[in-house]
């Protein structure tokens, strides 16, 4: 049973005590702040495994606490919250480098999932073959979970990297966009294909100037070309 500790930030009582009871249910402590400044706090003291951030919160946003933690080198995962449906929030949560996303109202079990998920990313890749992947001049290593383009470390978060492995371990095949969620993030598809191109953004900017790229497939998905 997993014992990691999950901060979750929001300031619904209601909301906070049904994902505390399933993510307890499952093996985790739960810690609670109800405001972006006591969230900042809460992961410096406690350090927690990840972080169930709700977008609209007194004091800081939801978003301002990920631009902060992240422009502090901070990469404790991050699941953001939204109440409303709409596109721009939840990209602009992925921008500021959230790793996933749920609108309320959500199912309980969806967000334990979730969760669970992006906590095996930290663990090394299960594959027969855990030998370093060489595609032109990128090396990826699914042990060590280093990425070397040239003569220089790509600084990945662990989506991004499990991400690029998953398409560089087979290049030229296109997947798509559900295959993508289902394989490099660990679930099934709940309609979030945004998540993936906002990822793949990320990882083309990291991958400019070397040999190999990340090309899209109109009206299919992606593929990883040397």
């Amino acid at each position: 049973m997993p014992s990691e500790l999950i901060l979750l930030v929001d300031d619904e009582p209601s909301i906070t005590q049904l994902a505390r009871m399933y993510l307890e249910r499952e093996g985790y402590r739960v810690h609670e702040a109800d405001d972006g400044e006591s969230a900042l706090e809460a992961v410096a003291q406690h350090k927690p495994a990840l972080l169930v951030l709700d977008v609209m919160l007194p004091k800081l946003d939801g978003f301002d606490v990920c631009r902060r933690l992240r422009s502090a080198g901070d990469q404790v995962p991050i699941i953001m919250l939204t109440a409303r449906d709409e596109d721009i929030d939840k990209i602009l949560g992925l921008e500021l480098g959230a790793d996933d996303y749920l609108t309320k109202p959500f199912n309980p079990r969806e967000l334990t999932a979730r969760v669970k998920a992006i906590l095996r990313r930290s663990e090394p890749k299960k594959t027969t073959d855990t030998s370093p992947l060489h595609r032109g001049d990128l090396m990826v290593d699914p042990v060590s979970r280093e990425v070397r383009l040239a003569e220089r470390t790509l600084d990945l978060r662990a989506q991004e990297f499990d991400l690029l492995f998953t398409l560089a371990e087979q290049p030229g095949r296109v997947f798509t966009r559900e295959q993508l969620l289902q394989i490099a993030w660990g679930f099934d598809y709940y309609g979030q294909t945004r998540t993936v191109d906002v990822h793949i953004a990320h990882l083309r900017k990291k991958l400019e100037g070397g040999s190999v790229k990340i090309e899209t497939v109109t009206g299919v998905g992606y593929k990883f070309v040397v």
